[in-house]
């Protein structure tokens, strides 16, 4: 039997990507029009000026994917893409891709939807980003595995101890998330301390997301996921009370 090449492998596979993309930029897209757009006023919040609604961003980015994925289908059906998407060649069954994506996919869920609304973003950010540069560098297996049950441990317990809106300010969830990250990341400092790579993932894990929040909530001005979490809580708290006043002051 004829062996696929890499181009006819690579269409199949873009069908179903296409797809997959199609559905969650309608998805998100769907969200967004619950943000006005042009002044309306809705459960509470009143829009402005167009060019000044939250929702502006959003529809561009959904809008543009959207259309993109439109094109990698047409181009995927055209190539011959859509012919073998059923095929073997299509679903492209691979013990180390079902092992890759389904703990990717089980991080991202564990993060999405346990921590970021329930968790601390500096935290369950910097959990994430170690678990994601160890786990998927090299492709080692035990990595993968590793990681994704650190992350998912993390996510269960956030969703399921503090399942309710109204509960979501705790930070017990915190007070893991934070106990898993430091755990992991000494655990990996230690088994590979010669590896460089591995010695700037705390850098990274720790100084990413600060900035990120701090340059959304004070430099632009967005609202942040969990502003009560147990790290930035404490941060905007010395940001208005010991620093602000000092520029501020006439």
């Amino acid at each position: 039997m004829d062996q696929p090449d890499d181009l006819t492998v690579l269409r199949a596979r873009d069908f179903w990507s296409s797809l997959v993309l199609i559905a969650l930029s309608i998805f998100f897209f769907w969200e967004t029009t619950s943000i006005p757009l042009f002044g309306e006023n809705r459960a509470g919040v009143s829009g402005a000026d167009w060019y000044n609604s939250a929702a502006l961003v959003p529809f561009g980015l959904f809008g543009g994917m959207f259309v993109l994925a439109i094109v990698l289908l047409v181009i995927s059906i055209r190539s011959g893409g859509a012919q073998h998407a059923l095929s073997s060649v299509g679903i492209g069954w691979n013990k180390d891709e079902v092992l890759r994506f389904s703990t990717i996919g089980l991080t991202l869920a564990a993060y999405i939807v346990g921590l970021v609304p329930r968790v601390d973003f500096i935290l369950c950010s910097g959990l994430m980003i170690t678990a994601m540069i160890y786990g998927y560098r090299g492709g080692h297996a035990p990595r993968m595995v590793l990681s994704a049950m650190v992350v998912t441990v993390a996510g269960l317990y956030a969703f399921v101890a503090n399942m309710p809106q109204a509960d979501w300010k705790l930070h017990d969830d915190d007070w893991v998330t934070l106990v898993l990250w430091i755990g992991l990341t000494a655990f990996i400092l230690i088994k590979h301390r010669s590896d460089r790579v591995i010695r700037i993932i705390p850098i990274i894990a720790v100084f990413a997301p600060t900035i990120l929040v701090c340059a959304m909530a004070f430099g632009f001005r967005q609202n942040v996921p969990n502003r009560g979490g147990l790290i930035f809580k404490n941060i905007e708290y010395h940001y208005y009370v010991s620093l602000k006043p000092l520029w501020s002051q006439k």
